[in-house]
């Protein structure tokens, strides 16, 4: 009885509301075609799957399909680095969105201060195969730019940097806030438009200087845009950017001690092995660490601030 009441109360709000209902439709579709839909293909994941057979009549193996990416002798090298990058990109990236977003609301002339937002969103759709190849137009061992005039101009000797390991995780993670922060500041840009201008009018009043403006109004009021940010974040920490660690580094063999994650080592393995069973059962392992990471930072968030917490 109480169901039907509640159902009945969702079917009359949806009615009351059409228009929002109407508008909310295609992102529903979608959400269920591309995120809901997808998940019953986790049975795959258990599955020594065929062509001939098919993948219903495919023999089911348990555990076995796990067994690939557990028992691999490189499984401390891919963990590590895939967790390491995505912390680090997390730190670094949010950072300096919150320092663009500020930068750019203290621009007074909306004009330059539009044309910078778009100046910096510019790389994040830029492909990253082209972003490989601006990358390669800067370290190409003989004619590169960093080699054949900064280098040279300091009397330095050329560096390879496709064989040298020790520059990739700087490179790497300089690559990844190019193209990624400044699409993070205008998220922090929208927030920080929505504080009302009264505050900052009677912390001026008060003679607040700029950075108290900012450490004491602005960055608390975004705060929980910051926090809603990075327990998202949290979700894909087992998961990594392949074009970012597979095309910028151009799949060098050398530089794989810094350059491997989970991505780029299951794909490798997989282009010989072409298993469909082990592809479904690694993608599994990195959702429900996702999962599971979302969930614990949520939880410590809650523990922290109640009011802050996504649920």
């Amino acid at each position: 009885m109480t169901r039907a009441t509640g159902f009945s109360r969702f079917i009359h709000a949806m009615w009351k509301y059409k228009a929002l209902t109407l508008m909310m439709l295609p992102a529903v579709l979608v959400l269920l075609a591309h995120s809901y839909l997808p998940m019953f293909g986790i049975f795959i994941a258990f599955k020594n799957v065929n062509y001939i057979d098919g993948i219903w009549g495919s023999p089911w193996v348990g555990f076995d399909n796990f067994k690939f990416l557990f028992s691999s002798g490189d499984m401390w090298r891919i963990v590590r680095n895939t967790l390491l990058y995505s912390l680090t990109f997390m730190i670094i990236n949010l950072v300096l969105s919150v320092s663009i977003a500020v930068a750019i609301n203290e621009i007074r002339r909306r004009f330059l201060a539009k044309a910078y937002q778009s100046f910096i969103i510019l790389p994040h759709f830029l492909s990253m195969v082209v972003v490989s190849y601006l990358v390669y137009a800067f370290l190409q061992p003989d004619h590169g730019f960093i080699n054949a005039t900064v280098l040279k101009a300091f009397g330095q000797d050329a560096v390879f940097w496709y064989s040298e390991k020790e520059y990739w995780p700087y490179i790497l993670v300089f690559v990844n806030a190019w193209k990624h922060a400044g699409f993070g500041a205008v998220i922090y840009i929208a927030a920080i438009a929505g504080i009302d201008p009264e505050y900052y009018e009677a912390a001026l009043i008060d003679g607040a200087s700029k950075w108290k403006q900012i450490t004491n109004i602005t960055i608390p009021f975004i705060r929980p845009v910051i926090i809603i940010m990075t327990i998202l974040s949290m979700g894909s920490i087992f998961s990594s950017d392949f074009g970012l660690f597979f095309q910028v580094p151009m799949n060098s063999g050398a530089l794989y001690p810094v350059t491997d994650t989970v991505d780029t080592y299951v794909y490798r393995a997989l282009m010989q092995l072409n298993d469909i069973g082990m592809s479904s059962a690694t993608a599994l392992v990195q959702s429900v660490v996702g999962f599971i990471m979302v969930i614990a930072t949520n939880s410590a968030v809650r523990q922290i601030d109640r009011e802050q917490a996504l649920f």
